[in-house]
This record gives C-alpha cells, sequence and structure tokens, in this order.
C-alpha cells in the first residue's frame, strides 16, 4: 500500500495510540499535572490522560496483529498458505535497521558517559541490555531486574510483538486450517486477563509479559479475519466505530490501568478491534481528503514505528538540557510541544532517508539471495545422476 492512499482510520487510531505513549513519557519525566494545564482542568482528569498512555501500546498490540493477519492473507491467499521464510524476511526488513541504528545511539551516549543513557548500577551489562533488546526478552529482563535503563525500557513492547511474530507463520503451517488458527487465538484472548490477574501485584508482569499481553495482538488478528469473512452494510459501519470510540474513550479515562489491569486492558483491546472491524470495510481513501487536524495525526500513525524507536533518546536528551524542576508551569506546556516538534521531525527524517529505502533495499537484496540459492539448489539436483 502507498503512502498516498491508505485507510485513513487505521492510520488516525495508530496515530492516537503513539502520541498518548508519547504524552505519557513526557509526563513520568516532567509531570504535566504540574503545569498549567492544573487551571483548566482538574488534577486526577489530566493524571488519566497522561498516565493511562500504556493504553497505546494495547492499541499498537491490536492494530499490528490486525494487519500482519490482513497482510498475509492478502499476500499468500490464505494463512495455510504462508511462505515462512518470505514472512521473515519482510519482518527484518521493516524492523530490525531502524532498531540497530536506535541501540547504536543508545550505546555510543552510554559510552559517552551521558548518565541517563546508562544501566543502574547492580543491574546488567549494557551488552546483555542490548542483546535482550536484540533477541524479543528484554520484558523478560525487566522482570528479573526491573526497571533499569531510562532508553531501554520502553522496548518491552517490541519483545512481545516480535515474539508473537516469530511464532505466527509456524502457527499457520501448523494448524493449517483457519478455525484452528482462530481456537488458538482464542485461547490466548481467554489466557491473558487471567495471567494479568494473578500478578496485579506485579506491574512489569501484568503490563509487560508476554503471556499479559497476547489477548490484544490476537484480537487484531481475529479482527483480520471477521472483516474478510463478514462484509458490514454502511450504516453498522459507523455504529461500530463510533460504539469503539466510546468504549475506548471510556475504558481510557475510568481509571489508572494498574486498577483496572485485568478487564480494562481487554476492554481497551476489544474497543480497537471493533474500531478495525469497522475501518477495515471501508474503502481505501484519499489522505488528501482528510482535515489538516487528521492528517497530521494520520501522519503520526504511519510513522509511529519511527517515533516509538527515537522519541525516548529526544526525550533523554531534553531531561539532560532542562531538570523538571527548572520549568514552570507554562514553559512545560511548551516543552512538551517542543519535544514532540523534535521528536516528528526527527522520526519523519529517519523514516524518510533511512528506514523506508533500507526496508525496500533488503527486501530486494533477502528475497533476490533466497531466490538464487533455491535455483542453486534446482540446477545441481539437475545435475545428479538418477541411479539405476
Amino acid at each position: 500500500m502507498s503512502n498516498v492512499y491508505r485507510n485513513n482510520k487505521i492510520d488516525f487510531l495508530r496515530g492516537v495510540a503513539i502520541l498518548i505513549v508519547l504524552i505519557l513519557h513526557f509526563n513520568i519525566s516532567y509531570h504535566l499535572d504540574q503545569s498549567a494545564l492544573s487551571s483548566i482542568f482538574s488534577t486526577n482528569f489530566i493524571k488519566a490522560v497522561a498516565s493511562n498512555g500504556n493504553y497505546g501500546v494495547t492499541i499498537f498490540f491490536v492494530i499490528s496483529g490486525f494487519l500482519i493477519t490482513s497482510t498475509s492473507l492478502e499476500r499468500y491467499g490464505t494463512l495455510s498458505n504462508i511462505d515462512l521464510i518470505g514472512f521473515y524476511i519482510f519482518r527484518f526488513a521493516r524492523i530490525m535497521p531502524c532498531l540497530f541504528l536506535v541501540l547504536s545511539l543508545i550505546v555510543l551516549f552510554s559510552f559517552l558517559h551521558i548518565p541517563i543513557f546508562q544501566n543502574d548500577h547492580n543491574s546488567t551489562s549494557l551488552f546483555v541490555a542490548v542483546f535482550s533488546v536484540i533477541t524479543f526478552w528484554h520484558n523478560v529482563l525487566m522482570e528479573k531486574i526491573g526497571y533499569f535503563n531510562y532508553c531501554l525500557n520502553i522496548y518491552w513492547s517490541l519483545s512481545v510483538e516480535e515474539m508473537f511474530y516469530l511464532s505466527f507463520p509456524i502457527l499457520c503451517l501448523l494448524f493449517q486450517k483457519t478455525r484452528y488458527i482462530l481456537l488458538f487465538w482464542i485461547a490466548l484472548i481467554i489466557i491473558s486477563p487471567i495471567v494479568r490477574s494473578y500478578y496485579t501485584h506485579n506491574e512489569i508482569v501484568a503490563l509487560y509479559g508476554y503471556f499479559s499481553c497476547f489477548d490484544a495482538i490476537a484480537m487484531g488478528c481475529v479482527a483480520a479475519i471477521i472483516v474478510q469473512k463478514v462484509q458490514v452494510n454502511r450504516w453498522l459501519r459507523h455504529v461500530l466505530l463510533y460504539s469503539a470510540g466510546a468504549l475506548i474513550a471510556s475504558v481510557y479515562l475510568y481509571n489508572g490501568i494498574m486498577q483496572n489491569v485485568v478487564i480494562g486492558v481487554s476492554l481497551m483491546a476489544v474497543g480497537a478491534a471493533i474500531f478495525l472491524i469497522s475501518a477495515g470495510n471501508d474503502e481505501i481513501e484519499n489522505n488528501n481528503s482528510a482535515s489538516l487536524f487528521g492528517r497530521s495525526v494520520c501522519w503520526f500513525g504511519r510513522n509511529s514505528y519511527e517515533l516509538y524507536l527515537f522519541h525516548i533518546i529526544v526525550l533523554a536528551l531534553m531531561k539532560e538540557i532542562v531538570s523538571r524542576d527548572a520549568l514552570g508551569s507554562y514553559t512545560k506546556l511548551l516543552w512538551l510541544v517542543l519535544f514532540l516538534c523534535v521528536s516528528a521531525s526527527v522520526a519523519g527524517a529517519i523514516s524518510k532517508f533511512y528506514s523506508q529505502p533500507m526496508n525496500k533495499k533488503l527486501r530486494e537484496l533477502l528475497s533476490g539471495y533466497r531466490q538464487s540459492k533455491v535455483l542453486a539448489v534446482l540446477s545441481s539436483s539437475d545435475k545428479v545422476p538418477i541411479s539405476s
């Protein structure tokens, strides 16, 4: 799908998700309840809006499951026909170039002895921390030693998502029939809130554990199957869309995420899945038809991966330059705007000049290498004499 013609509603939802994640991280560092916003809104409202950004990750998981399933169905026809190696090539080309770049920057700044980029004392080595991110068990490491690196801590969600996708094509090939794959996903949807209920006393496991989060990705996968199988008329699409929006907003503002971690996370995922079922039945739209606000949020959605990876470096450097106590109630809001603008500029530049070209180049190289190897094997097998 090109960058010009896309499903605006999905991009918009993803844009909302990354924005609330960015606001969460800014709030953790600078406490927005102590800004000029407190003269307009209640402290509880500001905390609800600024502190529940982990719900944005839940929405990301649902969208990610939806898109990976939809793309696989479009590319291979059925999930049972999925190309294992081809699937991993596409994932590697999209995920790894930016991940290697951001980790290289964090390691560089750590070696330059900038404190905020370094691990806490008596935690673990930087090598182990970076290795855990690359091999997708960083959330497990955090379960063992807690929060230990300001920048690396946020990459727990990549571990959850990519571990799901490592198994995704294998399970599709193993189960073959869609109904068996659906049963497996439904099992994850049932298991995850049970796991979260068991670990309500442990924020890291309840929010960041594999099986605490897999239900959201599985709901996105199920939503993609529903879109493929069920056609929804225009009237019902609107009902679903607004109902989903109301559910998402209600859960988000109802209470702190840890006070609602069992059912709240599931309901947020349900709301996002319903939204995608409605949006997935829409025709692909021209983004130029949206309002300026809508186009802006969609832009954040289209560049959400780069924003997710690199915004924390921008925020860390800003924290090193200006501490929370040095900002007044109004300058804190200006600092938030600057943070969003700089993060967007960095992410946009990296997306345009690095991640998109690298994604395309790696897919061509890896796919071409794979095809050449297959042809070489076939060619060599033709030369082997058939024994009598």
